[in-house]
């Protein structure tokens, strides 16, 4: 990810129902592909009769293959794949800030200001992903967490509306819990 991430208002009633038929769509498009593939590498490849397991299997590998690179060529960028493409680059990046967590909260245990806001900005993203997802329960468990270092920020005269995840502070709590 080159670029920083940005969370963006979204309904979570909306965002449930794009994603759903998106994932229709995508499911339909890899059965039809899979079932294609598999069939071609039967009538080429298998024997009449025979056990042609392998090659049914060959071609729903190939399917799902094919599958994917039409997803990701062809349909990422159509502006009805927004949702689906929204949901994947917020869990990517609270995934990256999850990868740093132990050097993050080092940082925060120091007052990095750079720490604080990646840690901020972890704690937004996470609480639209569960409320995207419609997942409050689990979100319930972070709440103390999330209150504490919000007040935590305050205190400092930090900005606690930090929607954007900013490459430099990932770069920035690098140096901490070596």
């Amino acid at each position: 990810m080159s670029e920083s991430f940005e969370i963006r208002p979204m309904s979570p009633e909306l965002y449930r129902k794009q994603t759903r038929r998106i994932t229709l769509v995508v499911a339909a498009i890899f059965i039809a592909l899979a079932l294609l593939m598999s069939t071609f590498c039967v009538q080429v490849f298998g024997t009449p009769g025979g056990d042609n397991f392998r090659w049914n299997l060959i071609g729903v590998l190939a399917g799902l293959a094919i599958t994917v690179a039409v997803v990701r060529i062809q349909l990422w960028p159509r502006p009805w794949m927004a949702p689906a493409v929204y949901g994947w680059q917020l869990k990517r990046s609270l995934m990256r800030v999850t990868n740093v967590m132990h050097k993050v909260k080092a940082g925060v245990a120091a007052g990095d200001p750079a720490a604080m806001k990646l840690l901020r900005f972890y704690h937004l993203g996470l609480t639209q992903m569960h409320q995207l997802d419609g997942n409050s329960a689990d979100l319930s468990h972070h709440v103390r967490e999330i209150d504490q270092h919000r007040e935590a920020m305050e205190a400092q005269g930090l900005e606690v509306e930090q929607n954007r995840l900013e490459l430099s502070w990932l770069e920035a709590v690098k140096g901490y819990g070596k």
